[in-house]
């Protein structure tokens, strides 16, 4: 046993706080990482942890005392079978949302910040590490805040993954998919038309062409927001400065603050022959280098669907393998089924349940060996394909920023933890966007940004939606937000539903696209909505009423009740709704 004294760690730019509660009394245990006091400035409210455990002997501070970094908050008796870990102060959670918490992993040791003595380049009070959509948003939130802002970006346009090779480009095949498709089943209805020609380098020049306007504009905002922009690959050198390989040579860039948008990468399965350049990622089938006879799509998520559509739509035979028991597993079964009932009919095959363990290259393809995901069950025959795409899923990049340089810590998928307000375990330091936390989306990633940007500004704002919506922009498009089915089974949660056939809507009826639903997930004791699901044409643009709904704790009568126009697929919420409360005339519900 030994005293140890407990002081203020280091908070940040925060030279002196007011204690405003106190979480711990003599006598208390407590353990490494426990809140001990909460201060209070005019940026922000923070909880200032244990850098040790053992038992309090005396606290030395009360409420109302104004402490900062090295102030004597305790005494402790140390216990030596407690491990112990650098402190720093962590911001206050706000009201619970529904979503899961935001640490990536389970509570580590910090790595030992590195220190760095040489030339300064260049100086800012907030540098963002990657610019996709997270990163050029907290960049330029934090520039209209009044920050002096350096923006790195490892690639020469700004935009990330998604503007260049992901979210942007695919939207834009998908288009002429759709376009493709709905001409050849226009002769269902009458009218019959000619098959289409296609240009692949006028397709891809277009594809491109949208890309070029959105990154271009971005580099714009950036100059009209004096946002000095580093092309380089950036990894941390201390906790306050960064070293960047440029094209003109190494720089390095000392700041106050700095917020981690380096993004993700696109997972590998190992042992396949990725030098052949038949074997494809979701940026390799975004080139468009070709449209193959037989293409095998390895992977049945929303990345993995949305490219078999596209290549479907331009003439590809497109089979999928799926390792679970369902396409796109995070969806629920019965708004998938719409669209897995039409990819059925225009794909050579689906194979649920099923990994593919060898893909060997040969002259004349790339011969894809199967095996079931499951014990006893049936395996395809080996199968030629002349392009396959692997699209199992992304990874955060969390390990190659050098990250642990700055004190902070890494989980060992590559996640970085955060609390509310975007902080990582160094209280200067934020991170947004993928290499934090799931769900890998750029919508989640732009919210998270501005949150960092106004911390970092003194706003007393965090991250707490309701629901965070998913869509794959498939053919039919599936979009889902708040509570799914499966997962309130699985948790016990209680609640009511109700599922409205488009079959009933007169606005799908005359589009021809009938197959639709959408369906509404309440809370039976207050009818508020907690979860909805949509497949049909659009479904990504009519679920954003519900995401609104849910936020603003509307309840059903919220949603029966506002008039909506006729006849459009807006209805289909409203009619959802309508079948909860009882009072739908479109359709004849038994009384019970």
């Amino acid at each position: 046993m030994s005293i140890i004294e407990v002081k203020v760690p280091d908070i940040g730019d925060f030279k002196e706080v007011e204690i405003i509660e106190l979480l711990v009394k003599p006598g208390d245990t407590i353990k490494v990482d426990q809140s001990l006091i909460t201060v209070e400035s005019d940026k922000a409210s923070m909880e200032i942890p244990a850098s040790h455990a053992g038992v309090v002997k005396e606290v030395k501070v009360k409420v109302g005392d104004k402490v900062a970094e090295g102030s004597l908050l305790l005494l402790l008796e140390s216990v030596a079978t407690q491990a112990t870990a650098p402190a720093t102060a962590a911001a206050v959670p706000g009201p619970a949302s529904p979503l899961a918490a935001k640490t990536a992993a389970p509570a580590q040791v910090a790595p030992v910040a590195a220190s760095f003595s040489g030339q300064i380049d260049i100086e800012c009070d907030t540098l963002v590490i990657g610019a996709g959509p997270g990163g050029y948003t907290a960049a330029f939130r934090a520039a209209d805040l009044g920050q002096k802002v350096v923006l790195i970006e490892r690639y020469p346009n700004l935009g990330g993954v998604c503007l260049n090779v992901g979210c942007i480009p695919s939207k834009a095949l998908l288009h002429a998919a759709k376009v493709i498709t709905e001409a050849e089943e226009m002769s269902h209805l009458g009218v019959k038309m000619s098959e289409p020609e296609i240009d692949l380098d006028k397709l891809r020049g277009w594809k491109d062409g949208v890309v070029k306007k959105l990154t271009g504009g971005l580099a714009s905002l950036a100059k009209a927001r004096k946002v000095q922009v580093v092309v380089g690959r950036a990894e941390f050198s201390s906790p306050n400065t960064v070293g960047v390989e440029t094209p003109d040579g190494n720089k390095v860039i000392k700041f106050k603050h700095a917020v981690i948008a380096a993004g993700s990468s696109v997972a590998r399965i190992p042992g396949f022959p990725y030098d052949d350049p038949r074997v494809i990622d979701s940026t390799g089938a975004l080139e468009l280098r070709q449209i193959p006879k037989s293409m095998l799509v390895i992977g049945g998520g929303i990345i993995g669907l949305e490219m078999a559509c596209v290549y479907d739509a331009l003439g590809a035979e497109i089979t999928v393998v799926e390792f679970s028991d369902g396409l796109i597993p995070a969806a629920d079964r019965d708004i998938v089924k719409p669209l897995q009932k039409r990819i059925e009919m225009r794909y050579a095959a689906i194979h649920l349940k099923t990994k593919v363990t060898r893909l060997e290259a040969r002259k004349d393809g790339l011969m894809a060996t199967f095996e079931s995901a499951v014990p006893g069950g049936s395996t395809p025959a080996p199968q030629l394909f002349d392009m396959v795409i692997v699209a199992v899923g992304r990874r955060p990049n969390g390990k190659e920023i050098a990250a642990e340089k700055a004190g902070v810590t890494v989980c060992e998928r590559g996640f970085i933890a955060v609390d509310k307000q975007q902080r990582t375990n160094v209280p200067h330091i934020f991170a947004i966007g993928d290499i934090c936390s799931d769900p890998m989306l750029a919508h989640k990633a732009t919210n998270e940004a501005k949150v960092a940007a106004e911390v970092i500004a003194g706003h007393k704002v965090e991250f707490n939606p309701m629901t965070i919506p998913s869509v794959a922009y498939t053919d039919p498009e599936v979009a889902w937000m708040g509570l799914t089915e499966t997962e309130a089974k699985a948790k016990g949660i209680p609640y009511a539903k109700a599922n409205f056939p488009w079959a009933a809507s007169g606005r799908a009826l005359a589009m021809g696209r009938e197959e639709g639903m959408t369906k509404l997930l309440w809370d039976p004791t207050t009818k508020r909505i907690i979860g909805a699901g949509i497949v049909g044409v659009s479904a990504g643009e009519l679920l954003a009423e519900t995401v609104l709904a849910m936020e603003m704790g509307a309840d059903l009568e919220d949603l029966a009740l506002t008039i909506h126009a006729h006849p459009t697929l807006s209805e289909t919420p409203m009619f959802a709704a309508e079948m909860g409360l009882g009072v739908i005339t479109d359709l004849y519900l038994p009384k019970k």
